[in-house]
């Protein structure tokens, strides 16, 4: 049994004793923190929050208890139901919210789930705010509503329609070209709620032919739901197999994003962000952003367009939309498939980001084979390093950087653990959140390249 409670939510295993699983007397707990954190935010005499949630087994009956508590601690709920991450964040925004729940593992196994809080932004809560929710768990603050002051709960059946209807209006979205274009796409929900998102989107975008793999919302996984290439052998085969021109893929919230070319191979998970920006920004010149564990590819498909700057966030979705707001930034996201569209809402979104993609192709002409051989080809490796209980792995990081920092060809950023660019790479050090560990990430032209680099880091270490 597994309960990681952290700054963006509480995720865990279904089962086993409560604070060593996500259990039904930890829902409650972390749900009524969270109202008394809104509460005291808010200058309203009674606060909103809207809930939603992904297709997985247990996402009912957590539904049920996060709905209630909230009741109980005298909040008004607006339930969307089975729905998807970016759908309940535009869904805070409209409903005027105080916030909003998020039921959701991502892109974790089905034994899994999670509360992810949403700020009344409709983008997840800052790490002071997290922490302070998580203070709130531990203390006896907690205070239940009195019976005349109990809360009450309405429905939002159409919050999915919504959201298709907005992309839909975006300047960037052409239905005409797709139509045109005569496309047929195949998709794999692993059996959440992209079957209900991504098909609705494809159809109403104009797409000629959806085939379905995996659509029904039943929360039975049909694979890993992670949207990498080793998970994905089935949609891999059926692309091919279908004639289709391309495959659609998304973990069960539908905030990831991966492609497959018509061939079957994949289009590159690093590669989604950057696809949409080139087309964003040969539509609406601008500045980028994405995480410092993000492939390099955004920053040269960006620096080529004149007056353009990309810039590099600390990693998690938070940091990325601070840095967007900041650099006034068209087009982000993170290199694991998240488009974030500002002109729609801050927040990683697969169906803005299947809208803009099949516009670009729509309007190219192009298979995706030939457009993925547009782009500069860089290749990310993924390396560890255990830690043991006396490291003193802060000042392990520090002389890392002092040491790069004194060689002439290397740039070093220290915003988030080790950033160390080289001329033909780079290599990303983070200490672990979750596990003893530090995480090496590096990219380079080729695999070899890219594992070498690490491999002369993780030895200077």
């Amino acid at each position: 049994m597994s309960l990681i409670k952290s700054i963006s939510g509480i995720r865990g295993t279904i089962g086993g004793k409560p604070g060593e699983g996500l259990s039904p007397l930890d829902v409650v707990k972390f749900t009524s923190a969270f109202a008394v954190f809104l509460q005291r935010g808010s200058s309203r005499s009674r606060i909103k929050v809207v809930v939603g949630r992904d297709a997985r087994i247990s996402g009912a009956m957590i539904d049920g208890l996060v709905v209630n508590t909230l009741i109980g601690m005298g909040v008004d709920v607006v339930e969307t139901g089975l729905t998807t991450t970016p759908t309940t964040e535009m869904s805070v925004i409209e409903h005027q919210a105080d916030g909003g729940i998020i039921i959701t593992a991502s892109h974790n196994p089905q034994h899994w789930n999670a509360l992810k809080l949403l700020g009344s932004s409709g983008e997840f809560i800052n790490a002071a705010d997290g922490a302070e929710v998580l203070r709130l768990a531990e203390s006896d603050e907690i205070r239940y509503a009195e019976v005349d002051k109990l809360g009450s709960v309405t429905y939002d059946n159409d919050a999915i329609q919504k959201h298709i209807d907005k992309v839909l209006s975006l300047p960037l979205v052409d239905t005409k070209a797709i139509r045109k274009a005569g496309l047929k796409v195949a998709v794999d929900a692993v059996n959440s709620t992209g079957g209900i998102a991504i098909t609705r989107l494809l159809k109403a975008l104009g797409v000629k032919k959806v085939v379905e793999l995996n659509c029904e919302p039943t929360g039975v996984f049909a694979h890993n739901p992670e949207p990498i290439p080793q998970n994905l052998t089935d949609i891999a085969k059926l692309v091919p197999a279908e004639k289709c021109d391309l495959g659609i893929v998304v973990d069960p919230d539908v905030d990831r994003l991966a492609l497959v070319c018509e061939d079957g191979q994949m289009f590159g998970e690093e590669y989604t962000l950057v696809a949409v920006a080139d087309y964003v920004l040969s539509m609406t010149p601008g500045n980028t952003v994405s995480n410092l564990s993000s492939s390099r590819a955004l920053r040269d498909i960006t620096v080529k367009y004149d007056g353009c700057r990309y810039d590099a966030s600390a990693v998690g979705e938070v940091n990325v939309t601070a840095l967007m707001k900041q650099t006034h930034a068209v087009i982000g996201g993170e290199g694991n498939g998240g488009v974030i569209y500002p002109a729609l809402h801050y927040g990683r979104d697969a169906l803005v980001g299947v809208a803009l993609f099949l516009t670009f192709i729509a309007e190219r002409r192009a298979k995706m084979t030939s457009l993925r051989r547009m782009y500069p080809s860089y290749i990310i490796t993924k390396n560890r390093k255990e830690l043991t209980p006396d490291m003193d792995v802060d000042a392990l990081l520090r002389k890392v950087a002092n040491h790069y920092e004194s060689l002439p060809d290397c740039k070093v950023s220290t915003i988030d653990g080790v950033k160390i660019d080289f001329e033909d790479g780079w290599v990303h050090l983070r200490k672990s959140n979750t596990e003893p560990i530090i995480r090496i990430y590096s990219e380079s032209g080729s695999e070899d390249r890219a594992n070498s680099l690490a491999a002369d880091v993780m030895q200077m270490m």
